[in-house]
């Protein structure tokens, strides 16, 4: 994982390869890649485990030649990718997926990491044609459970009402452009189903009144949180994610939020917020939000 050049080659060579033996077998290999298929979102989640177990192939999920990174710590392309893995400590890099999902040609991954220290991280990839050609990601510090005892990642993970994920997308983005976007916490009671809210973030506890409990501690120790843009949201059946622009403690901030629903209301929260990184310390010029 520590030499760049080594983990460049190696995806060419794994995609040269796959695209001689394809020609040469194409009947055979076909019939392979039907049964060992990956979804978008099952090579997200390779890739991101693959930090750990060092497994090279997973290179091969990036287009080697098209691949725009939206960390504006990382620089960018395939050999921005490489350069981060060259500064693995010596016990490599830790990552545990907790959740994935995919809406259309991107995929999300919600994991626990020890990069650079202990983190926990949302990342989003854009496909085309199979292969990854564009990343997002937000991060925040790892933190002890909050006052209702829940970690920033246990709760519910399994995936379900497929034919709501449109509906749900929609109850979202109403969510954050109403109350968190114009300020309108009169309306909170549209999106929840009485106080029942679960609650993952670390200062806040449970239910829509440990949320206005928490805001309410914040204003008194003169604390903002402003959303000022909401960027894109994507679901799919029960999850959503929102990613948002605006300030904490009046620093540029990004905010992710990602959102179980359940009956049509609101039911779990986790989310990231992480500072955006000034100018003059950018390795790329991508942008934060450009989706």
């Amino acid at each position: 994982m520590k030499h760049l050049i080594t983990t460049v080659a190696i995806a060419f060579m794994i995609i040269t390869s796959n695209a001689q033996h394809k020609k040469n077998n194409p009947k055979n290999l076909e019939k392979m890649e039907t049964k060992t298929a990956l979804t978008n979102k099952e090579k997200a989640a390779a890739l991101i485990t693959s930090l750990e177990t060092g497994d090279k192939s997973t290179i091969a999920f990036i287009n080697p030649t098209n691949y725009k990174q939206h960390n504006l710590a990382v620089a960018d392309g395939l050999a921005g990718f490489g350069e981060v893995l060259h500064h693995a400590p010596e016990g490599g890099f830790k990552a545990k997926v907790v959740r994935t999902f995919q809406d259309g040609n991107y995929a999300v991954t919600h994991t626990i990491y020890d990069f650079f220290g202990p983190k926990i991280g949302f990342d989003i990839f854009k496909f085309e044609n199979g292969q990854i050609v564009e990343h997002w990601d937000n991060f925040s510090d790892a933190s002890t459970t909050n006052p209702s005892g829940r970690t920033q990642t246990d709760g519910v993970t399994k995936i379900t009402d497929l034919d709501k994920t449109e509906q749900n997308k929609a109850l979202v983005k109403d969510f954050i452009n109403t109350v968190l976007i114009k300020g309108e916490f009169d309306k909170l009671h549209h999106y929840f189903e009485g106080d029942h809210y679960i609650q993952h973030n670390t200062m806040i506890g449970d239910g829509v009144s440990g949320l206005g409990k928490a805001l309410e501690e914040m204003a008194k120790q003169g604390i903002t949180m402003v959303f000022n843009e909401n960027h894109i949201v994507l679901g799919e059946g029960n999850f959503v994610l929102s990613v948002s622009e605006g300030t904490f403690a009046g620093k540029p901030t990004s905010f992710y939020d990602l959102f179980r629903i359940e009956n049509g209301k609101i039911a779990e929260h986790w989310d990231t917020i992480e500072t955006i990184l000034p100018e003059s310390k950018r390795k790329n010029n991508n942008g934060k939000f450009n989706f």
